[in-house]
């Protein structure tokens, strides 16, 4: 089912149906700052690999996790670097991916890298006011592996099909640039993705990140 999240009422109707499929373990896709994003909660295993396998992805690559406010940051983390609480609030909500290392007590599978998870909250209203609700989301592109990223809902339920229980279109995305990806595990901050915030921006605020040479 697509809901028109431009109309006040099908907003209410498309938010309300996608907060109660992804507590029933199901798939949506929503809109954010980048591209549209398809999403389950990251605490049912089953979910996250309805969502892997419908983007034809394997358990090589988990899915970024998608939060509602920096206070679950603290809740995911066993240890926030510095360097990643400066970052955060620089940028957050915002085109920023930080890469640290979860709490082991965490009770989720999100593919076969354990210890570290990809982190971003994203700034858009229909996203932050699902993801608010339901907690923690494992997202990905709302795309077929291979394929262009869809920059609406209509784009990806062409991907996708019935995959999705529900998907909230917002109209096109205004600037369909990937996020930026810093790895914080480590000793020196690495950048693994050049995205929508640049290097110099990021320095400014944490002055020794290094390019990744995977970047």
């Amino acid at each position: 089912m697509l809901y028109d999240c431009r109309s006040p009422a099908d907003r209410d109707r498309g938010i309300a149906a996608a907060i109660e499929a992804v507590k029933n373990g199901e798939l949506v896709v929503l809109p954010t700052d980048t591209v549209y994003g398809i999403g389950a909660d990251a605490f049912t295993p089953y979910a996250v690999k309805a969502l892997l396998d419908a983007k034809g992805r394997g358990r090589q690559m988990p899915p970024p996790v998608l939060i509602g406010s920096r206070h679950t940051l603290d809740g995911l983390v066993f240890s926030l670097p510095q360097a990643a609480r400066d970052l955060v609030e620089a940028f957050w909500p915002g085109a920023l991916t930080i890469v640290v290392e979860h709490s082991p007590s965490l009770q989720w599978d999100l593919g076969d890298k354990t210890g570290t998870v990809a982190v971003r909250m994203p700034l858009h209203p229909v996203a932050l006011e699902v993801l608010r609700e339901t907690g923690p989301m494992a997202v990905s592109s709302a795309n077929k592996t291979g394929q262009p990223a869809a920059v609406t809902a209509e784009e990806a339920r062409d991907q996708l099909g019935y995959s999705v229980r529900a998907y909230l279109e917002a109209g096109p995305c205004p600037d369909p640039v990937p996020s930026t990806i810093v790895d914080l595990t480590g000793e020196v901050p690495q950048l693994l993705r050049l995205g929508a915030i640049p290097l110099e921006k990021l320095r400014d605020v944490v002055p020794d990140i290094v390019e990744s040479q995977v970047a």
